[in-house]
């Protein structure tokens, strides 16, 4: 998925049209988002460096499978990135990606 460019605020009063093209990136993003587990899961990465897949499989009290799945939706809207050590999977946030969203909201 491409980054956004930076948009300016898209839902904010006075907010200036945006190309349908970063519209949809930044549908796409918020739907990653639709989803409680997910949600929560860009919450848990954000107080970390970077988190294990085995310690969210633990604090969700998910199966791994279930894990993966989310991440694997948050990883093609590219809020999160990953990083293979050994058997396990690392995953951190995209802080450009995270900070568009931002800026897309409050400007």
């Amino acid at each position: 998925m491409k980054p956004l460019p930076v948009i300016g605020a898209c839902c904010a009063p006075g907010a200036q049209p945006i190309a349908a093209d970063d519209a949809q990136a930044l549908a796409d993003r918020f739907k990653a988002l639709a989803d409680p587990t997910r949600v929560a899961i860009v919450n848990r990465l954000a107080g970390a460096d970077e988190v294990c897949v085995c310690d969210l499989v633990e604090d969700f009290e998910l199966s791994q499978p279930t894990i993966s799945h989310h991440l694997r939706l948050l990883r093609e809207a590219g809020l999160v990135e990953a990083e293979r050590r050994g058997t396990w999977a690392y995953y951190r946030l995209v802080p450009e990606a995270i900070d568009g969203l931002r800026v897309a909201l409050a400007g």
